[in-house]
């Protein structure tokens, strides 16, 4: 059993940051004293120039379930059994989502989920707002909400939305099917199915690679997706231009270039 100072995990070696969901006895589901942890270690990790990758995972044989349902039930219900929308309890949620799936999506740099199990509810939320998600066979994936009669929230209908298009966040949000891992990657959902037992090496050569990439290049790519949807290509070309140009002006480009002609690898220094 885990106590509510270990429900997130923090590992930082050669660049690449791991912080680990750890509740392993209940799937991972949500504590007051995880969503904390995990917004501390969110903003620790990104301020942090040290770490060039995150990667998120879950202890066990699960991501995050989501919202812990046997307290719901315990406490009758989310609300504690109060028959009012508590507007204190409403701003709570909102920083709760703000510092955690709200940091995760404008993450300053490359955020790897690995999923070696359920992601479900509001824990899905975590693995769909980082950039690249991996997982296996046994991996499922669920939203969850309706079946507890909850709408939804931690920004999954928006992030799915954007993933996978409005019919199918429809059809995953109102009967939320249970998908595992060859599903989630044919809809796009993860971007590389492995092993089960090849789950950890595989997200360590991932971001190994990411970590070996330019870090000033890779926000400012990750800027320019962020930032497109909501501009017309004019204004995504304006935008991104100035970011080109002042990569052009990097010692990281200068030896890329160079890299490139001598035929090896370049070594960054960003």
């Amino acid at each position: 059993m885990t106590t509510p100072t270990d429900h997130v995990l923090l590992d930082v070696t050669d660049g690449i940051a791991t912080i680990t969901l750890n509740r392993p006895d209940r799937r991972n589901a949500m504590s007051p004293e995880m969503v904390e942890r995990l917004g501390e270690l969110l903003a620790q990790t990104e301020a942090d120039p040290a770490v060039r990758v995150l990667v998120i995972t879950g202890a066990g044989r699960a991501f995050c379930s989501g919202g812990d349902v046997q307290q719901f039930d315990a406490d009758g219900g989310e609300g504690g059994g109060a028959t009012e929308v508590d507007p204190a309890a409403v701003a709570e949620q909102l920083r709760h989502q703000e510092m955690t799936v709200g940091r995760i999506h404008a993450f300053a740099k490359p955020v790897v989920a690995a999923l070696p199990g359920a992601a479900a509810g509001a824990g899905l939320g975590f693995a769909l707002a980082a950039d690249l998600r991996i997982g296996t066979p046994k991996t499922v994936v669920a939203t969850a909400f309706a079946r507890i009669a909850l709408s939804g929230d931690f920004g999954v209908a928006w992030l799915l939305e954007r993933l996978v298009g409005p019919a199918t966040a429809r059809e995953l949000m109102f009967l939320g099917p249970r998908l595992d891992g060859p599903a989630c990657l044919d809809l796009g959902l993860l971007n590389r199915l492995v092993p089960e037992e090849e789950l950890e090496v595989r997200t360590r050569e991932l971001a190994e690679q990411l970590a070996a990439g330019s870090a000033g290049t890779l926000a400012s790519i990750k800027r320019n997706l962020l930032e497109a949807p909501g501009q017309t290509l004019a204004e995504s070309m304006a935008a991104e231009v100035p970011r080109h140009k002042a990569c052009g002006l990097t010692a990281d480009h200068v030896e890329a270039a160079r890299a490139f002609v001598e035929k090896r690898p370049p070594v960054f220094t960003r």
